[in-house]
């Protein structure tokens, strides 16, 4: 019997001028991913970009909405009913305002902290079981507002670990997959 295919999404905004921000943290571990694959996305009629290949053992489809943010679960609804992948078999990789800047972690369900795309999706989906690896980003600093600081790119700082922390949420994701979520979270939740 072939293994269950599993479908893990990226959250961010199309469009260079987005390509670089803290809320691309998703396409860019789906960059990575893609790159392990030695596949590319293609546009696709679901509203996504997608690239196919095996990962830890299993056929998996990448997935990168094309609409902005706050506007995925369209998108992640159209692609999961293509692929025929239930809602505990997607993974869901995002930023995360309330986790340190470089923190992964990893969880199913449960609330969405704020996150639009989240809320998005969990409506779209009708549902919340979902895994997802999150993406630290950090909290703005003083006042600024968290919904302009998401949208800029990673300061100075940050990006001198920036390629270390992507792999890592890449090396999270495999974990995922290869191990099963519980012993996934054992090696990165620590």
């Amino acid at each position: 019997m072939p293994d269950e295919r599993q479908l893990v999404i990226g959250l961010g905004n199309p469009g260079p001028r987005y390509a670089a921000t803290r809320h691309n943290a998703g396409f860019l571990v789906l960059d990575e991913l893609a790159s392990r694959l030695g596949s590319s996305f293609k546009a696709q009629k679901t509203r996504t970009e997608v690239a196919e290949g095996r990962l830890a053992g299993h056929a998996v489809v990448l997935a990168k909405p094309r609409s902005y943010m706050n506007e995925s679960g369209g998108p992640v609804a159209l692609v999961s009913r293509f692929y025929k992948v239930p809602l505990e078999s997607l993974i869901v990789i995002h930023d995360e305002l309330d986790l340190p800047f470089g923190t992964i972690r990893l969880k199913q369900g449960g609330g969405e902290g704020g996150h639009n795309g989240l809320k998005s999706i969990s409506a779209s989906l009708g549902g919340k079981s979902y895994v997802r690896v999150r993406f630290g980003i950090g909290r703005p600093p003083g006042r600024q507002d968290p919904a302009d600081y998401v949208l800029r790119e990673f300061a100075a700082a940050e990006r001198k670990d920036l390629a270390y922390l992507i792999d890592r949420a890449a090396d999270a994701t495999e974990a995922v997959l290869a191990e099963g979520l519980l012993a996934a979270q054992n090696e990165y939740n620590t």
